[in-house]
């Protein structure tokens, strides 16, 4: 049986990413017409087609994208083997498909990004923002930072920090309407809803004593996106359930306060999760590096010391 087309696969990987023929040539320093002829020739080889393509259309059939991701992998695990084989000071370069939730990303890793490609010009990331949970594998994503409490995957996690998420609102709304005392006085009060919250429009609770709490709270406003429900929060219009690393700048000023600091919301944490099997390249290893040091506990500007800031 002849050997697999491995450089027509890897071709073929990089066709797909780019969603460019000319692209993918450029990246991989090869001619249009190259490119062209190695994805024909496993086209051929396979007996179907891999890409529908004229000269204004490009687009994956379904066989294309299923074995675009083993593909992927193929070209992955080359350039893993290639980049563990140079010495300890090969300098990192390529490029790295970063994922991480819409408001982290926003508010903390896009700022830490410039040191990091200060660091290391020839190196580039894609940086991906979802508050939807992504595939790494079927994404291509080299490194994704996720805010759960993690299920048990075929990923590799490292868990960097914790998370706590704060009942907050602002002094003028709890003038108005008063403290919430337990949990279940939530239903009295204007609830801001997270879209994507696991539990729906239910939150949970529990204190020190081991006594739970839950309720269906309802509000004038819900988002997929927690950063979306500041404003309506700093204005008064309700309170919400907010991460600390998105709270704790407008509580350390003064324009939220926290309420029922004896409860807590189940806790979370950040975790750098990455694909599974095989050397990782540099590029990554030295971002893997980076991001643990930024963002490891006790190195993060959040804690539960500075935001934990109730008055009333």
């Amino acid at each position: 049986m002849p050997l697999p087309d491995l450089e027509a696969w890897a071709i073929f990987a990089k066709v797909a990413e780019t969603g460019s023929f000319a692209t993918a040539g450029a990246e991989l320093g090869l001619s249009g017409p190259t490119v062209s002829k190695a994805v024909q020739r496993l086209e051929t080889r396979l007996g179907e087609r891999l890409i529908h393509r004229t000269s204004r259309r490009f687009a994956l059939t379904e066989s294309g994208r299923v074995l675009a991701v083993r593909a992927a992998r193929i070209l992955a695990e080359g350039e893993a083997a290639e980049a563990e084989a140079k010495t300890s000071s090969a300098v990192p370069r390529g490029r790295i498909r970063l994922a991480a939730p819409m408001s982290f990303g926003l508010r903390h890793v896009a700022p830490a990004l410039p040191e990091f490609l200060a660091a290391h010009p020839e190196v580039s990331i894609d940086l991906q923002l979802y508050d939807r949970r992504v595939d790494l594998i079927a994404g291509g994503i080299d490194v994704a930072l996720r805010i759960a409490d993690l299920p048990d995957s075929s990923l590799i996690a490292r868990r960097l920090c914790p998370v706590q998420r704060l009942v907050v609102g602002s002094p003028a709304y709890f003038a108005r309407r008063g403290f919430p005392h337990r949990p279940r006085d939530l239903r009295e009060h204007a609830c801001l809803g997270y879209t994507w919250l696991a539990s729906g429009e239910a939150w949970h609770f529990s204190n020190a004593a081991g006594d739970a709490e839950s309720v269906t709270v309802k509000g004038p406003l819900s988002a997929n996106n927690a950063d979306a429900m500041i404003a309506a929060l700093e204005s008064g219009l309700g309170i919400a359930l907010q991460p600390d690393f998105l709270a704790w700048e407008a509580i350390k000023a003064g324009r939220l306060v926290t309420v029922l600091d004896d409860w807590q919301a189940p806790s979370l944490a950040l975790h750098m999760v990455t694909p599974a099997g095989g050397p990782r390249p540099i590029r990554v290893a030295v971002l893997l590096d980076f991001l643990t040091a930024r963002f490891k506990s006790g190195m993060a500007p959040w804690t539960v010391g500075q935001v934990s800031a109730r008055s009333g």
